[in-house]
């Protein structure tokens, strides 16, 4: 008898899990007036939790994650999303309650366009080791910069 495959666990749920226990957190959260607040939750051999918050105007560099998958999902407020899409960045509008999956090659901006802070969840498989951030020329993504984990984080 052969033994069954292991399944990965969805990341979406994870980070739905981890939302709905938010007084749990081992890190409380907190709004930054300078700028995007982050802290990992928690990390094991499968996946990293991290919780991110958003002040009005708050927002990423055009990103990847390194070759890891993810997801993420609003827990307050409102983000916008933006994906490359035919040389041009296209906005997504995730509401509180909204969630994304994406693949290990996703490159994405995420900005808190709204009147009112935001928080999220994020989850990443395997853990961040580095995100190249990317700038948009004349259609195309260049590499501005690639950040490690342990010295940009």
């Amino acid at each position: 008898m052969s033994a069954l495959p292991v399944t990965e666990p969805d990341l979406l749920a994870v980070a739905r899990r981890w939302a709905a226990e938010a007084a749990n957190w081992p890190v409380p959260l907190r709004f930054d007036p300078t700028t995007r607040w982050y802290a990992r939750l928690a990390a094991d051999s499968h996946h990293e939790v991290w919780a991110l918050s958003w002040l009005p105007g708050q927002g990423t560099d055009l990103h990847d994650h390194g070759g890891s998958s993810g997801a993420f999902l609003v827990t307050a407020g409102v983000l916008t999303e933006e994906t490359v899409s035919g040389g041009r960045l296209r906005p997504h509008l995730l509401a509180a309650g909204s969630g994304r999956r994406f693949g290990p090659r996703h490159v994405h901006v995420v900005t808190n366009r709204h009147a009112e802070p935001a928080v999220s969840v994020h989850v990443y498989r395997p853990a961040l080791r580095r995100m190249t951030r990317y700038r948009l020329a004349q259609g195309r993504l260049l590499v501005a910069e690639v950040a490690e984990a342990g010295v940009s984080w």
